[in-house]
């Protein structure tokens, strides 16, 4: 599961440029801060590397990793 607080997430987009499976979009609906926020549109594609996680410059991002 991956999480985007949408309090801490400033639009900046690093996530969408760092995943290499392009699971982010942009959406089409501005947050109360009139930002554009990412969202996982293609989560089952996630491998849970933690490139957006460590590459967001806001700690917006969290990946939640299965235990095994």
């Amino acid at each position: 599961m991956i999480i985007i607080d949408s309090k801490l997430c400033k639009g900046c987009d690093i996530c969408i440029a760092t995943c290499p499976k392009n699971v982010y979009s942009k959406s089409d609906k501005v947050n109360t801060k009139n930002v554009y926020l990412p969202f996982p549109e293609h989560e089952e594609g996630c491998t849970k590397c933690g490139l957006c996680e460590v590459s967001c410059p806001d700690q917006a991002i969290y990946v939640e990793k299965e235990v095994e």
